[in-house]
């Protein structure tokens, strides 16, 4: 598998180099912020690279001049429905450090901010990484803000779908009388899908 890439930059635009690593031009799908940071060409370069291959699909190669941008990368697109070309959008429009805020905060309205994500994936990733997030190189040292004090939250499946709506921004008065109509013997992660519907009805 590849994973890093270094050579002469044989060609160069918005969102794609090629580079000559060993007689072998490999064309690379760059994120915005490494577009920016590339030599002119002729000058050598190096990449981080990211082997992406779908079925029935040709392989495909995405660089990334920092190696923590790579991780975010990669973890982003760990979740259900965000294919590579959304991580890079998600990556280009919002700086990594506001990123892993939203994320972690569940701050869902930010996170809809950014072209290409709409509010379902915007749960989705506050949901799914929202502890994994901060363990990240570009996680670490980011400061989140304590969450407002709150009553006893319940114990066991319904404790946690609690605790997931709220990192989500919805209020214990929203969630609440959503509790009482869910059956606590089912998946956590069913019921948090379940929730969530129901909220957006409302």
């Amino acid at each position: 598998m590849i994973a890093f890439l270094r050579g002469p930059l044989l060609e160069a635009t918005a969102d794609v180099a090629v580079i000559d690593a060993a007689g072998v031009g490999y064309q690379v799908i760059v994120s915005a912020s490494t577009a920016v940071v590339l030599p002119p060409v002729g000058n050598t370069t190096q990449l981080h690279i990211h082997a992406h291959f779908v079925k029935d699909e040709p392989l495909r190669l995405y660089g990334f001049a920092d190696l923590g941008e790579r991780g975010l990368f990669q973890t982003l697109i760990s979740v259900q429905g965000v294919g590579p070309r959304v991580a890079l959008a998600i990556l280009a429009g919002i700086e990594a450090g506001e990123l892993v805020r939203a994320i972690a905060t569940g701050d869902v309205g930010r996170l809809t901010q950014v072209k290409g994500v709409g509010r379902k994936t915007a749960e989705r990733l506050a949901l799914e990484l929202r502890e994994k997030i901060l363990t990240l190189p570009v996680g670490k040292g980011v400061a989140i803000p304590s969450a407002p004090a709150r009553g006893e939250p319940p114990s066991g499946p319904l404790g946690d779908v609690y605790g997931a709506l709220v990192q989500l921004g919805y209020k214990p008065g929203e969630i609440e009388p959503l509790l009482e109509r869910l059956d606590p013997g089912r998946p956590v992660t069913d019921l948090v899908r379940e929730a969530l519907g129901a909220l957006r009805r409302q």
